[in-house]
């Protein structure tokens, strides 16, 4: 295989690559923001039931 058909082919799986690691980053990032508002709401259940 010439270099002019091989680099097509490893653009594409380039880009799939790179948009698989966006979804990982992005669910981490949600993951991230469930924790912290499940780490305020316990918080705030605690400071309630200390009054």
């Amino acid at each position: 295989m010439k270099l002019s058909h091989i680099a097509p082919i490893a653009i594409v799986f380039a880009v799939v690559a790179v948009s698989g690691c966006a979804n990982t980053i992005r669910g981490m990032g949600q993951d991230t923001a469930n924790t912290v508002n499940a780490t305020q709401s316990a918080g705030h259940r605690v400071a309630k039931s200390a009054n």
